[in-house]
């Protein structure tokens, strides 16, 4: 009962489901893509169908993986050290620049599955573009994947951490004039005396 409330407990953290199905995206879109490529060679339009629902159903679990590593953002980043944190939000901005081809896959996979059905000269070339794209998107996984790696195992660290992505934009640059004028007028109240010339341009 205690591993089942364990278990229960962690599949309340988005941070802990996001590591769970993380390599689907990847492993899984690979493993479909081999067995579309050998369902080409044997000319097996079953098989062809098959290997397409593994690709559809690995590419659209890009959706979850990245809804979930978004929630749990926040938490991960409380535990990570600074370079982690660069990591961390480069990461990210990968995940945000290069979801949009898991969907593009997911909806060509799912054309290839159904277009036959009505064209049957058409499976080949749609199994075709799906392990071109998929292809593609499997190295955009990967690419995520990369820096994902490198947020909590330093062992992975071979390189610099990337710089840093702010999310917050700040407006409160100061002009170093307006820093030196401000250091008058403070020690102008300090002492008593000021610039009689500052103060007129003021």
């Amino acid at each position: 009962m205690l591993l089942v409330a364990t278990l229960l407990r962690d599949l309340r953290q988005p941070e802990y489901i996001h590591v769970l199905l993380n390599p689907l995206p990847v492993y899984g879109l690979l493993i479909g893509l081999i067995g579309l490529v050998l369902a080409l060679i044997l000319k097996s339009r079953r098989a062809q169908i098959a290997t397409l629902a593994l690709v559809f159903i690995s590419s659209a679990s890009a959706w979850p993986v990245y809804e979930f590593g978004e929630q749990g953002y926040d938490r991960v980043l409380s535990m990570t050290d600074e370079d982690g944190g660069a990591w961390l939000d480069e990461h990210m901005h990968r995940a945000e620049q290069l979801i949009w081809i898991f969907y593009v896959l997911v909806a060509l996979s799912a054309i290839a599955i159904v277009a036959p059905i009505k064209w049957p000269k058409s499976s080949v070339p749609l199994a075709v573009a799906v392990v071109l794209l998929g292809a593609v998107t499997l190295g955009s996984g990967v690419y995520i994947g990369y820096a994902g790696g490198r947020v909590r195992h330093r062992e992975f660290r071979n390189e610099p951490a990337p710089p840093k992505r702010s999310n917050t934009s700040t407006n409160t640059e100061v002009i170093p004039s307006e820093v030196e004028e401000s250091r008058g007028l403070t020690q102008g109240y300090i002492t008593g005396s000021f610039d009689s010339a500052a103060l007129r341009s003021g």
